[in-house]
């Protein structure tokens, strides 16, 4: 399985990114797909993840970009996507897409077993 991740650039402070993710190899509709971050000296975290369940994908977000961005997944599953609105300064980071096989979906880094690139997503004030 190979993650590529695009979309990140240089935006100002209260603008807008889309991240893109798009998965091959295999059919990824079972997985749990999503995103983290990870700044310069800081350990890689969780942003937000989807998954198909109980016939409709569920999604979570962490706390700090709750209501500012937003995850999608295309029909097939394959591709993921992260809308990222109202950007702050603190937003910058580099941004990994990523593929968890459990059944629920999990915000450790340590649960999720493939993984992209990195796109990196600098917001200036």
């Amino acid at each position: 399985v190979q993650l590529q991740a695009s979309g990140g650039g240089l935006v100002q402070a209260g603008g807008s990114l889309r991240l893109s993710c798009a998965a091959s190899g295999r059919s990824m509709s079972n997985y749990v797909m999503g995103w983290f971050r990870q700044a310069p000296g800081k350990e890689r975290e969780f942003v937000a993840a989807m998954r198909w369940i109980g016939g409709q994908y569920g999604s979570s977000y962490t706390d700090f970009v709750k209501g500012r961005f937003v995850i999608s997944r295309d029909n097939a599953g394959n591709m993921v996507y992260l809308q990222m609105n109202s950007l702050k300064p603190q937003d910058t980071a580099v941004y990994y897409c990523a593929a968890d096989s459990g059944s629920e979906i999990r915000q450790s880094h340590a649960d999720y077993v493939y993984w992209g690139q990195g796109t990196q997503v600098t917001v200036s004030s």
